[in-house]
């Protein structure tokens, strides 16, 4: 197998060229496009999340979220609260300047998504979804990767 052909780097390829694409349109609105999926997760939860919830949305170890989250909050574009059901659990909701900040960047996202199916029928974009849907099954389904 040629490895310029293999998947394992054309998958990563894509995500790096994604994301990199996605930072550049973020960077006009000084938000990185982590911190446009928090807002975006909570501005769609429609509350509060707890924490954990939010650095498993991420996908990210809790000192990246911790990170991210501190960023967001100095902006004010979240606040962090303490849970009135458990005072162990830290609450993140999104600010009035936050969901003023989703309206901005919504735009921006679709754009980026727009570009990834560039060329794709509907049928071959559904096709896609779903084969990348089973590889991501597939590596979660073995965890010592």
């Amino acid at each position: 197998m040629n490895f310029s052909n293999a998947l394992g780097p054309m998958l990563s390829r894509a995500a790096h060229m994604a994301r990199t694409c996605m930072d550049n349109r973020m960077a006009q609105y000084e938000i990185t496009a982590a911190q446009n999926r928090v807002l975006m997760y909570l501005y769609h939860l429609g509350k509060a999340a707890p924490q954990c919830e939010v650095v498993e949305h991420l996908r990210v170890k809790p000192s990246t979220a911790n990170g991210i989250l501190d960023r967001m909050a100095d902006k004010g574009l979240v606040e962090r609260s303490i849970s009135e059901a458990d005072a162990r659990r830290r609450m993140i909701s999104i600010t009035e300047k936050g969901v003023i900040q989703c309206g901005h960047t919504k735009e921006e996202f679709q754009t980026v998504e727009s570009l990834l199916v560039r060329g794709l029928s509907p049928e071959e974009e559904e096709t896609f979804r779903r084969l990348l849907n089973r590889i991501i099954e597939n590596l979660e389904e073995e965890q010592t990767c």
